[in-house]
């Protein structure tokens, strides 16, 4: 069965995950975390005002989605990707997912710094 974003609790799945991404529930709170379905790299869209993109890509597997997100990351210097996989369980998402994040409100968020042009307070998202 295809996941879609509303088949999925994603507050519930942010809460779950504050142990390795403890500012990520606030950013979704708060709107800055964008749901799209994955329709290949040539439709990927700038982040604009969110911090984060999940892509909802159901039918990849994992190694699809490293494959995927290295060659983002080589080719999207403003931005990091990551992506996770329910098939390696602990905090993986509960759909396949490519995760796309804006790389200097991540770094400042991993630092400790504040970056109110996107937040209004310190989060972050990060690994999942």
């Amino acid at each position: 069965m295809v996941a879609k974003k509303e088949d999925v609790n994603w507050l519930e799945y942010f809460a779950s995950i504050t142990a390795v991404c403890p500012w990520s529930k606030g950013y979704w709170l708060r709107q800055k975390i964008d749901v799209q379905r994955w329709r290949g790299e040539s439709q990927i869209t700038p982040l604009g005002d969110h911090v984060a993109r999940m892509w909802l890509h159901p039918n990849a597997s994992g190694r699809t989605l490293c494959n995927i997100h290295y060659r983002l990351n080589e080719d999207r210097p403003t931005e990091e990707w990551l992506y996770s996989h329910p098939q390696y369980k602990g905090h993986s998402a509960p759909t396949p997912i490519l995760i796309q994040q804006d790389l200097e409100t991540l770094n400042s968020a991993r630092k400790g710094k504040h970056n109110a042009s996107k937040t209004g307070t310190q989060t972050s998202v990060g690994k999942g």
